[in-house]
């Protein structure tokens, strides 16, 4: 992507009073929707750069290197602009689980039969991912 496309794909990006726009990662061969998050534009700009997804983390107030701690990579294949401009989407290629809570992606809680369940097991411990921190 040329800096004047970064540039223009900036430009075209709502971002909220804080800077900020959500992403939505969907792993790009199955569609599968695995987790939310917020970029500014410095984690946009260094995404298109390097290939491997960075966010904004709310919390820590800094870049979130998808898969710094864990090893859980995101590799970009796509990112998508809305008809609003308001919300990214991310095509992504999914290194083992996306959510901190050890599951493939992050919506995991439904409401099934009028009953609010969780459905989908943990498949990787928190624990090993990112020691005591969940």
């Amino acid at each position: 992507m040329t800096g004047s496309d970064v540039i223009a794909l900036l430009a075209a990006t709502k971002f909220d009073d804080r800077g900020l726009v959500p992403a939505i990662a969907q792993q790009h061969d199955t569609g599968e929707v695995l987790m939310m998050a917020w970029m500014n534009a410095e984690a946009i700009r260094e995404t298109l750069a390097t290939g491997r997804v960075c966010y904004w983390s709310r919390s820590r107030q800094g870049l979130w290197r998808k898969g710094e701690t864990s090893g859980q990579t995101q590799t970009l294949r796509e990112m998508r602009l809305d008809c609003d401009g308001d919300t990214l989407l991310l095509l992504v290629d999914q290194k083992g689980v996306a959510c901190h809570t050890g599951r493939r992606n992050c919506f995991f809680h439904a409401v099934r039969g009028g009953e609010f369940r969780v459905i989908a097991d943990v498949i990787a411990d928190p624990k090993a991912l990112y020691g005591e921190r969940t």
